[in-house]
């Protein structure tokens, strides 16, 4: 029987939760998640502030009780008193993934000399993988676009579901053997 698939996408803004701005961010990292996969997802959503307590809470709700096999988060990823992202992030993962990052940092230095100020990561929590982005979109597709063909074959690795993309979008990699 296959697993169902469900991802989380938690927007993390202290203005868009607050409904001072649109919520652009979460709503980038969903269009592009459908455009990238052909498998079907249910997706579980949040906008909330930049209140580590908070993002913690909704990661593990998001993992443990909504049981998505992938959270994605906007925001909270620079170095200004309120950004707590990333420490969040690792309150919660049993293990870091830390290459994420500097993939993504990587890819932004491309466009901004500022993206060494980026802090993304991500981690593993159980069969979870959680990923840091930044908050602006096009910086969130450039860094997707990045680090997605690792993806679906590290959900692989922890027990989560197969995901399956439109390989005329992006290309994934997976060993011959699975």
């Amino acid at each position: 029987m296959e697993k169902e698939i469900r991802i989380g996408i938690i927007n993390v803004s202290d203005r868009a939760s607050a409904g001072i701005y649109e919520d652009i961010p979460g709503k980038a990292i969903l269009s592009t998640l459908q455009e990238y996969l052909i498998s079907e997802f249910e997706s579980e959503y949040a906008v909330i502030p930049d209140e580590e307590d908070q993002i913690a809470e909704k990661m593990i709700e998001m993992a443990d009780e909504k049981n998505c096999c992938l959270i994605v988060t906007s925001g909270g990823t620079g170095p200004a008193p309120r950004d707590v992202t990333p420490e969040a992030t690792e309150k919660v993962c049993n293990k870091m993934m830390p290459g994420f990052g500097e993939l993504m940092r990587m890819e932004s230095l491309k466009y901004v000399p500022t993206a060494i100020l980026s802090r993304q990561t991500a981690g593993i929590r159980n069969q979870t993988l959680i990923v840091n982005l930044p908050g602006k979109p096009r910086a969130i597709r450039q860094c997707l676009d990045a680090i997605f063909p690792a993806v679906p074959y590290c959900i692989d690795l922890i027990g989560g579901p197969r995901l399956e993309v439109n390989e005329k979008i992006i290309k994934v990699f997976r060993p011959a053997s699975t």
